[in-house]
């Protein structure tokens, strides 16, 4: 009896660590919430106004929205065409830029684009 316990015992432990292994090993989805709020810590290099961040995460908190909306639209419609995606993506962040154009310094605007603007999409590890 004892035996048959401890195996059991065992198994669990060693299915729950499959599990939250699989689950673990990918990025988890963020919310727009959540992105905004990340992305927000990331720009403190820029020193922003407390205006500048009122604005700021509007900036950042619509542009989520949009693309979590868009992504979620492609998923339900059951195809996926990540070509014209990424081509909407990049409108997304050009208009997403001229606002923040508009709320940063010149200075603020530079720093963005070569500092913190690249750190937001890390690179994907090529397969080993």
């Amino acid at each position: 009896m004892k035996k048959q316990f401890l195996l059991l015992a065992s198994v669990l432990v060693m299915g729950f660590s499959a599990a939250n292994a699989q689950g673990g090993g990918g990025m988890q989805r963020q919310t727009p919430e959540e992105r905004t709020k990340s992305t927000m810590e990331k720009l403190a290099p820029l020193q922003l106004s407390a205006e500048q961040i009122t604005k700021t995460t509007a900036i950042f908190s619509d542009a989520y929205n949009t693309q979590q909306k868009a992504m979620e639209e492609l998923r339900a419609s059951g195809s996926f065409d990540r070509e014209a995606y990424q081509a909407k993506r990049k409108e997304w962040d050009a208009a997403r830029d001229v606002q923040l154009k508009a709320v940063f310094t010149a200075e603020q605007f530079k720093k963005w684009q070569e500092e913190v603007e690249p750190s937001l999409r890390p690179q994907r590890k090529p397969n080993q």
